[in-house]
Order: C-alpha cells, then structure tokens, then sequence
C-alpha cells in the first residue's frame, strides 16, 4: 500500500514539497518493487486471490516508475544527436558545479577546471569565499559575471569566451538569482545562455514547489519561439523524469543531451544510494552533443556536470524534443499567475540587436 500510495502521489500535481519530493525517488522505488516482485513470487501462495492482487499491484507499481526513468538509459533512442566532428571553433563545454558553499576542497575543482579546459563554467552556492578562490582562473577565463551571496543561491560564471548582454535577475523570489548572458563563439557565432538556480520544495526552505516551477515556465517560455541558438543549464532543484521538468521541455522545445544517454546523477555525491540527476542542460536543435560527463568529487554533495556542445545548426535542425499535450499550456498558466510572474520578466539576451 505505501508503495501504492508514493507511486501515485505525483499524479496529483499538487506543490506540496512531499508531494513533489516523490518524483525524485522513482529509480530506488523501480528497485523495491522488483524486489518486492521478487519477494511475492518466491513466498506467497497463488491460489489465494489476494496473492495475485498483491502480484499485479506491485508489478503496475514497477512498470510505472519505469517508465519514467527508461528514456534515461542507453536502451532508448538519443534525443540529441552526437557530432560526427568536433571543429573547435564552434565547439561550447561548460562545467555545471554545485560547490556547497561549506565546502572548502576548492582546489579539486579548480583542477577539474583546469585539467577539462571548459569555455564557460558556472557555479552554484558560491559566495564571497569562492569567489577568492575562482576569481585565480581569471587569466585563463578573464569574462565574469559575480553574484556571490550566503544564502546557498550565490552564483559565479566564468568563460574563456566573452560575455555581453549580461544581466542578474532575481526572476520570482527576491533573493534567487539567475544569470542570462550571450556567449560569442569562436567563429563569431553568439549562443544565448540562461543558469539558474531555483529553490527546491522542502520542509525547510519553500514548502511548496511553485516557486521553482514557476522559474521554470516563464523561461521555457521565454525561449520558445526564440530563434537564437540556446542553452540553459544549472542545478535546478528538479529531477530529469519529473513532470515538472518535463512542462519545462516542452513549453521551451529545448533538447536534453541525456536522453538516450544515461541519467548522470550528480546528488547526493555522498550517499550512492540516493542519487539523482538534479544538475541539468538543456539546448535548443542548434547543437549536436560531443561528449557529456559527470566529473569526480570535489567535496560538493553534487558532482559537477561537463557539457561539449558542437554548434551544427543546418545539421540538427531536424532535431525534436518533447511534443507539447493539449492541457499543458492551462498548467503552465496556473503556475505562473499564483507566483504572478511573466517570461516579460525574463531577460533575452542579444535577441533585440541579432533578431
């Protein structure tokens, strides 16, 4: 009954952080239910009906999670096509770290930095003191953007390519930011970027999930019928399979490299056993996928997440992501207009000038 229960809780789209917190766990749940499969099997007696009630529930309960994490493993089709060359020029890796601004071990990831050569990295939690010691990559990366604060929401960009058309917002809570720039490749392409950071359901922070979810809408929809190339990337406080994430893909028709690829689990570094993937990127078809990585631990309760990007926009246009679904457009509204914030609240970096 409990699996019963926690299995179909999500269904009901209700904020609640319980609620919401039970589409993180859907790889561990798929696990109890085939052991409990397992279980059923081996030690009741199937002449009783209630030993094959019991059988088909659980069983429903397995297919169920499955489904949701499936397009997670090299099983299902890529969503992202992989680049069939690597021309440096329009190439873009970026390094997504959760630093857990506690953490001192700031010199793993500085060698990390170092040893990927990322043209841009970010940085979630970091405040004044990581700053310090980010601010020593500044001759190999000398464009910046600071946003150091002490509340676990401080954020920090760095890159080897310039930046413009910069801003810090503070979308939907006053005091979590997000960063919305325009990256100029090396072949004089531009790529609007957008990191965020949004706060997680949870008893101790937002009991609800609305104001992440409503972060979430108004910048898919603020890119949606964007033609400029696009990438947003972050730790956003969500599961890759949740529903949640899901609106966010296809309100924005942006792509995620991992489909078809793996799940990439970056928390909790220190717990194997409660891992999930809550640090993501995500693209729009101008882009095919080199190469995605999770890099080793660097003292953070996340890994850091390590994106290559080729720039193919005649290649992959052909590209599609989620389809959108007739009452997806009534739930991203009803998200939005409790937090009463508008993607006109979402900086669009270069599209004015270029577009």
């Amino acid at each position: 009954m409990l699996l019963l229960i926690v299995s179909l809780l999500p269904l009901s789209r209700n904020p609640h952080w319980f609620v919401r917190g039970m589409d993180f766990p859907r790889l561990q749940l798929a696990i109890i239910s085939f052991l409990l499969l397992i279980a059923i099997i081996i030690n009741l007696d199937f002449s009783a009906l209630l030993a094959w009630l019991l059988l088909g529930t659980v069983a429903a309960c397995l297919l169920w999670q499955v489904w949701w994490i499936l397009p997670y493993t090299r099983i299902w089709p890529s969503e992202v096509r992989t680049a069939e060359y690597y021309d440096d020029e329009r190439k873009l890796s970026i390094i997504t770290a959760n630093v857990l601004t506690p953490n001192r071990q700031a010199d793993k990831l500085l060698n990390l930095v170092r040893q990927h050569q990322p043209d841009v990295l970010v940085t979630l939690e970091s405040n004044d003191w990581w700053q310090q010691q980010l601010d020593t990559l500044q001759d190999e990366m000398p464009y910046s953007i600071k946003c150091p604060q002490n509340n676990l929401y401080g954020m920090h960009v760095y890159s080897r390519l310039a930046l413009d058309c910069t801003e810090i917002s503070y979308l939907v809570e006053d005091d979590i930011p997000s960063i919305h720039t325009q990256v100029t490749l090396r072949s004089g392409d531009t790529v609007r970027m957008h990191f965020l950071h949004p706060a997680p359901p949870s008893p101790t922070e937002n009991t609800e999930s609305a104001e992440r979810d409503a972060e979430l809408v108004i910048v898919a929809r603020s890119v949606k019928k964007s033609q400029q190339p696009i990438v947003v990337t972050g730790d956003l406080n969500d599961v890759a399979w949740s529903a949640t994430t899901r609106l966010f893909r296809k309100l924005s028709g942006l792509l995620d490299p991992r489909v078809g690829r793996g799940m990439f689990n970056t928390f909790h570094a220190k717990i194997p056993l409660l891992r999930w993937p809550l640090d993501h990127l995500f693209h729009s078809h101008h882009f095919s996928v080199h190469s995605i990585n999770r890099l080793a631990y660097f003292g953070s309760d996340h890994f850091a997440l390590f994106t290559e990007l080729s720039y193919t926009p005649v290649q992959d246009k052909e590209q599609q992501g989620l389809d959108t679904e007739p009452d997806d457009k009534s739930w991203g509204d009803s998200i939005v207009k409790k937090q009463d914030v508008s993607a006109k609240d979402v900086t669009k970096p270069g599209e004015s000038s270029k577009y």
